[in-house]
């Protein structure tokens, strides 16, 4: 190889990429090796190599080419996503990816409510679908379960309860908690499970209905029925639990609990969401509402 680049006629005959191709090196090596400097497209290409660093950095080593597409754009680059995909293969970053889930579901032996949802998981206004599972996180203290509750309108995370038991009591806790961050009148929302013993139990139905929330449950086995719950119990323990060794149930707890509100709520992009983040998403909506209520609302009302 050393040869065939120290061979000035050649150099001159072929292209310097077409050269560069065929003996398996980057162009800005070549030009190095020449001791050329790089060219505008070698600058802009290890500026964008740099710009992808941080941002991979920033996601906790997560994002895979999409997002950090994303945040590229939003700080101003041109750029295509398949190059964007190139330069994090060149530099060896890879989003996180995990193992299948091993379900905790326990089939209750009370009545269960009817599903509702059939895997259509869209709604046009929040606090109209919300679904709910659970996780079990190793501690050196023992386990920990996390509930946590989703709104299908932007994805955000409105609560998660944590336990050291997987019962009626931690679900009961994370529905008080959403619905307390939403304002406490949740009238007519759809709260979709699986048909675990603990939404079955007496405990959990009688708060329901005490609240106005209707039940909704998906089949037992099927992660699909449930799959927006599902998907983001898989991406907290992929992208942080398992990422994490805990000493105690309580530093376990924190943690999480920081992950999703500085996060996964605010930071983290997701694709349902416009590529926003859940709470930006909400946010965005409500004044894009608001402004074409403003701009509208009188000739509607006329």
């Amino acid at each position: 190889m050393a040869a065939f680049i120290a061979d000035q006629r050649t150099m001159h005959e072929v292209p310097h990429a077409v050269s560069c191709r065929a003996l398996n090196v980057s162009e800005s090596w070549f030009y190095k090796w020449l001791g050329w400097p790089p060219t505008v497209r070698q600058q802009r290409r290890e500026r964008l190599a740099e710009q992808i660093k941080v941002l991979f950095s920033a996601s906790g080593g997560t994002y895979g080419s999409p997002r950090i597409h994303q945040d590229l754009a939003q700080a101003g680059w041109r750029v295509s996503v398949n190059t964007v995909a190139a330069v994090m293969a060149e530099l060896g970053l890879a989003g996180r990816t995990g193992p299948r889930r091993q379900g905790l579901t326990r089939p209750g032996a009370r009545p269960v409510a009817p599903d509702l949802v059939r895997r259509v998981f869209e709604t046009v206004d929040p606090n109209m679908l919300w679904c709910e599972d659970m996780i079990e996180i190793v501690t050196a203290e023992g386990k920990l379960h996390c509930a946590s509750v989703i709104d299908l309108f932007s994805r955000r995370v409105l609560g998660f309860a944590f336990g050291e038991h997987h019962d009626a009591a931690l679900v009961t806790a994370v529905l008080q908690m959403v619905v307390a961050s939403r304002g406490g009148r949740v009238e007519g929302v759809i709260f979709h499970s699986d048909r675990g013993s603990e939404c079955t139990s007496a405990l959990f139905n009688g708060t329901c209905g005490r609240l106005g929330v209707v039940q909704s449950m998906g089949r037992v086995g099927s992660a699909l029925d449930n799959a927006v719950a599902e998907s983001f119990n898989s991406v907290l323990k992929v992208e942080f639990v398992h990422r994490h060794p805990y000493a105690t149930r309580a530093e376990a707890s924190i943690r999480i609990a920081t992950w999703i509100a500085d996060f996964y709520n605010t930071r983290r992009r997701h694709s349902k969401a416009g590529g926003l983040p859940p709470v930006e998403f909400e946010r965005v909506t409500q004044e894009a509402r608001k402004a074409h209520q403003a701009r509208y609302g009188h000739q509607e009302a006329a």
